[in-house]
């Protein structure tokens, strides 16, 4: 099945501009009571999603009136896509369609288009899942609706959420660009298209509005607005033309994200997690937090594999901690079984002011302690890497001097190169009393940016200015230079 690959920069497709970001912890969601449907029988809707913790429970979207009245879109502790939508008044018309593909990659983004029509003949005709592009006929099991069943996902008179079921099976991730028809049963070729390099993109919202009808209750979320009221400047907003806006619960201008299909941003890697125990990730991914026992933990970045190009990221620790060390910089990852940042090709700045490298610290800077900011700039076209504290270089380094590489804390990356490159990491020494806390920016944060810096580009958010030259690690800026 065709997945989203790196979006490329002079590709002439439609770019989606923002996501909304989930954070589970929060139970965050989005809620609407809609009055009567064009129809109860015939419903597509469409999204793109991004997940960020795995094997847990969570809804996409979702309708329950009683608990044995529902409908929705669940991903399953196994990591499935599942199909539901029952009506137990009657117990007949039932949906359960859970595919046989998991969903595991917290890199990826994934495109989901549920087509119904419970008024064809036949049943494999009343549900259609496509995800990618690519109509799903593998499930593990599959019981369609009768023929006129009344669909109850998002349903008339009642509550509809996206994000949860109710109060419960928050869903923690990213969405972008989600459609509900009301009254058509539409294909996933509506929605996106195959480029010329067979990967599945995003169609212009203009010509997509050509295909449909949206009927009185369907809608079209963009997220790009940041307000929480449920209306036109809410995050919840509705830019089909029907305003049906969907009201806020927990969530903030922040989750508002330039993280998208057509620009995938990195984020930390919850699957490539090295020793630490009781570990929690939130944010879609952008922090972090110790447990309560002691321990060693080391972490990177999704996008990893670099062997060219200047990168740019920040890191805030809220938590440093007592007692103990974090560490920022580069990893290999040919050596990603290492304890700490501490191999031949690894290159950090640490709490204390030194940088390290191969068990061994040298002085380097400054301390750091809570909600300083980190800089780490690498540049692996001159094989230099360097580091700032709440935007001073440290060491008088100039990451903008190429060649010259003036100051820079290791000169000699690309001599330690390893055979599967670089990606941005982080390593937490920490004590039982204090847990500790990390938020990493690659240009998508999760905390608050008083200034507010985009490379040259025009990629990212970033709280001190980005040196010339040096970019946010994302897909469209890798399809460039990486």
């Amino acid at each position: 099945m065709p997945l989203i690959l790196p979006a490329r920069t002079l590709d002439s497709g439609f770019n989606i501009d923002n996501s909304l970001r989930f954070n589970s912890g929060d139970s965050a969601r989005l809620e609407k009571t809609f009055g009567t449907n064009t129809s109860e029988r015939k419903k597509t809707f469409s999204l793109w999603f991004k997940r960020s913790k795995l094997g847990v429970y969570q809804s996409l979207f979702d309708t329950t009136v009683t608990g044995n009245v529902e409908g929705g879109v669940e991903i399953t502790n196994e990591d499935r896509i599942q199909v539901t939508d029952r009506d137990a008044t009657d117990g007949t018309g039932d949906i359960f369609l859970p595919t046989s593909m998991v969903f595991r990659d917290p890199s990826a983004w994934y495109h989901l288009v549920v087509a119904m029509d419970t008024t064809q003949g036949t049943d494999t005709n009343r549900v259609k899942v496509y995800v990618n592009g690519s109509q799903v006929t593998s499930f593990t099991t599959t019981t369609y609706p009768t023929q006129n069943y009344d669909i109850q996902s998002f349903k008339s008179s009642v509550a509809n959420y996206i994000g949860a079921n109710v109060s419960s099976a928050y869903y923690d991730g990213y969405i972008s660009e989600f459609y509900f028809i009301d009254g058509q049963q539409k294909a996933a070729s509506v929605f996106g298209e195959f480029n010329d390099n067979g990967v599945w993109i995003p169609k212009d919202p203009t010509d997509v509005k050509e295909n449909v009808t949206f009927g009185d209750n369907g809608f079209f979320l963009e997220f790009k607005q940041t307000g929480t009221s449920a209306n036109s400047s809410g995050m919840g907003a509705d830019t089909s033309g029907e305003d049906n806006h969907f009201a806020v619960t927990n969530l903030a201008a922040l989750d508002i994200t330039v993280d998208t299909p057509t620009n995938n941003f990195a984020t930390l890697n919850p699957l490539n997690l090295r020793l630490g125990k009781g570990i929690t990730f939130s944010e879609g991914n952008t922090q972090i937090q110790t447990g309560t026992t002691g321990g060693t933990v080391g972490g990177f970045s999704t996008i990893a594999g670099l062997k060219s190009g200047k990168w740019y990221a920040e890191f805030k620790p809220t938590v440093v901690g007592t007692n103990g060390t974090m560490r920022f910089g580069i990893e290999s990852t040919d050596f990603m079984a290492a304890a700490g940042l501490c191999n031949v090709a690894a290159s950090a700045y640490a709490s204390n002011g030194n940088k390290g490298r191969n068990a061994t610290d040298t002085s380097h800077g400054d301390s750091f302690d809570d909600d300083d900011i980190i800089g780490v700039a690498v540049d692996l076209d001159n094989g230099a890497i360097y580091f700032s504290k709440n935007g001073t270089w440290q060491n008088s380094s100039d990451p903008e001097s190429g060649a010259s590489k003036t100051n820079a804390a290791y000169t000699d990356i690309l001599t330690v190169l390893p055979d599967g490159g670089y990606m941005f990491a982080f390593n937490l020494v920490y004590n039982n009393s204090q847990q500790e806390t990390v938020q990493a920016n690659f240009g998508n944060p999760c905390n608050a940016i008083s200034s507010g810096n985009a490379d040259g580009n025009g990629y990212g958010n970033f709280e001190y200015a980005v040196p010339s030259g040096y970019y946010a690690l994302c897909t469209k800026n890798l399809a460039e230079y990486g």
